[in-house]
């Protein structure tokens, strides 16, 4: 793993969320993506090296996503860390050989131009993982 890539902090909303990130951060949200495989809208906000993207649920009206299941359990706060890696493919084969347990079976397209993997958070102390590497 080369660094930690981003903090993932799920919100119930980015109409208050963002704006209080900006305040909070003293830099503006530099760009927002719908993940729509993930039900998940994303905004991302770069302090130095380090990011932060916040994560809105985007599912259909009256069927909670992933998000929205996390913050009815959780509240909203950080979701998860990510950890950026060179090969995505064999960081996924050495995890498995490590015996933690991948929620994905292949990397999967996720937002600002990356192909992710999350580590299943019973492995990892109640962390949720998620490992990245950016689409060349």
């Amino acid at each position: 793993m080369l660094k930690i890539e981003h903090l993932g902090i799920a919100v119930k909303t980015f109409e208050t969320a963002i704006p209080l990130y900006e305040k909070l951060l003293n830099t503006v949200c530099y760009k927002t993506e719908v993940v729509a495989s993930e039900k998940v809208n994303t905004a991302f906000f770069r302090q130095g090296e380090t990011k932060i993207e916040l994560l809105e649920d985007s599912g259909p009206e009256g069927v909670p996503g992933v998000i929205a299941k996390f913050i009815e359990k959780k509240g909203e706060g950080i979701h998860h860390i990510a950890f950026e890696v060179e090969d995505i493919e064999a960081e996924m084969e050495r995890l498995r050989g490590e015996g933690f347990v991948l929620l994905n079976e292949k990397p999967k397209k996720g937002a600002d131009n990356k192909l992710i993997c999350f580590v299943h958070p019973k492995g990892t102390n109640g962390v949720l993982i998620e490992i990245c590497q950016e689409i060349k």
